[in-house]
Formats: C-alpha cells, sequence, structure tokens
C-alpha cells in the first residue's frame, strides 16, 4: 500500500527524493505495542544508491539494501522490486493520472493523494 505520496517535476532524479520521502512517512500502528516510526531496511536500485543516500539511511538507523552505482547487474533487488513496480501500476489504472493535463503542481499532488486513497480502501476491503 502507498504510504506516501510526493509527486515532482518529470526531471528530478529519483534518488533525490528518498530521504525525503522517508521522513515524510507516518507511525504505522500494529496489534499492540508502540507504533512503528520507520522502516527496518531500505529497498532500491541503483537510482537510490549514492553514498550520501547510504550515508543518511544510516544515520537514521536503516539499513540500506540499496544497488551501488556502477555495480553489476544480479544485485538479488529484483526479487523484491516487483512491489514498488506493481504499486506504481495501480496509479496508471487512473486515466486522468497517465498524461498531466493539470497547470499547478499541487491539482497533480492533490490527484495523486486521492488514487493512493483509492488503493488504500481498496485494498482494506479485502483484508476484512
Amino acid at each position: 500500500m502507498p504510504l506516501v505520496v510526493q509527486t515532482t517535476r518529470a526531471n528530478v532524479n529519483d534518488g533525490t527524493m528518498a530521504l525525503s520521502l522517508i521522513d515524510a512517512m507516518p507511525s504505522i500502528p500494529g496489534p499492540r505495542g508502540r507504533p512503528r516510526e520507520k522502516p527496518d531496511v531500505g529497498l532500491g536500485d541503483r537510482a537510490y544508491g549514492t553514498q550520501s543516500n547510504i550515508d543518511a539511511l544510516r544515520a537514521r538507523g536503516i539499513y540500506p539494501a540499496l544497488a551501488r552505482i556502477g555495480s553489476e547487474h544480479g544485485s538479488g533487488l529484483g526479487v523484491v522490486r516487483w512491489v514498488v513496480e506493481s504499486c506504481l501500476s495501480w496509479f496508471s489504472h487512473h486515466r486522468r493520472l497517465k498524461l498531466c493535463y493539470e497547470k499547478t503542481g499541487e491539482h497533480w499532488q492533490a490527484l495523486h493523494d486521492l488514487a493512493a486513497s483509492l488503493i488504500c480502501a481498496r485494498k482494506l476491503r479485502w483484508i476484512k
């Protein structure tokens, strides 16, 4: 389920937005105990594997499972990467999000927030 949605311009590198997404994550309550404030592992491909991202994740107490830039393929990240790709494909099911017609970034962000809430509502309906 998408926990945080943040839209940017088309030419912004994904790796530069990773830390702001992690910082914007809400706390997730479990069945008992304190809510989780941060993930255990930061998983990403080579776009996120910069040394600054790795150091920042370690400073936040998150294990960085990021493929380094320039490393060989086959790092094992593709085993779990399909979760992210399937979540991105759920957003493309909404026709209005396939191409940006909006004049302001706030409208574009609002449409993505609405799509994320619809995705979460559908997923929670299946949990019951």
